[in-house]
């Protein structure tokens, strides 16, 4: 027995792949302003950080955006272009459903903003295959606070040395085996196979 009984996975370059480059410049052409703007409006002052916290809701997110660029900005199309970024990691989806029909559970450990997280969970189907999510905006901490690897070993359902972590930050990963969860970081979707079977869990090709 390998004794792994939960798997806990990142969203953002683990389930799909996303630019933040993309995002800015998008965001940029609704606002008037080049992408580096737009990066400097989002995260030199703190606000994507504030937002994937939950501590700033969609609708004042929007304001203080317009507030910035001195423009009115159409809500929808601003939500768009913030949130058009992900693009579906194949390769993955049969290593969840292998992982499921073994009976594992499997939990989403995400920093996402409510935004992100929706436009994800209505593109992919993916995440219907998950039985909890422990997401930043409604922990109101980010990776790697302390508080959302609390509320991560709640979601698990098992002992820490019982749930496998992966995520493509090594600093999270880090965090992830001071609590005591035996993870590693994710680079691809092969890697991930390999790793899985050094714990004893042998998949076909997915």
């Amino acid at each position: 027995m390998n004794g792994i009984r939960t798997f806990l996975f990142d969203m953002g370059n683990v389930l799909v792949h996303f630019s933040h480059e993309r995002m800015c410049a998008q965001m940029g052409t609704l606002c008037g302003r080049s992408g580096l703007e737009i990066c400097a409006l989002l995260f030199d002052t703190g606000l994507q950080g504030e937002f994937e916290r939950g501590h700033v809701s969609e609708p004042e997110f929007h304001r203080r955006l317009e507030e910035a660029v001195g423009r009115p900005l159409e809500f929808e199309g601003l939500r768009q272009a913030g949130s058009d970024i992900f693009q579906l990691n194949r390769s993955i989806v049969g290593v969840l459903d292998a992982l499921r029909g073994r009976g594992h559970r499997l939990v989403l450990l995400s920093n996402t903003s409510v935004s992100h997280y929706e436009f994800v969970r209505e593109r992919f189907d993916l995440l219907d295959r998950f039985d909890d999510f422990v997401l930043s905006f409604r922990v109101g901490a980010l990776k790697p606070d302390a508080a959302i690897f609390a509320a991560a070993l709640e979601a698990i359902h098992c002992d820490p040395a019982e749930c496998f972590y992966t995520d493509d930050i090594p600093a999270y990963v880090e965090a992830g085996r001071r609590f005591g969860l035996r993870a590693e970081v994710f680079t691809d979707t092969i890697a991930l196979l390999g790793q899985l079977r050094d714990l004893g869990i042998a998949l076909t090709a997915c």
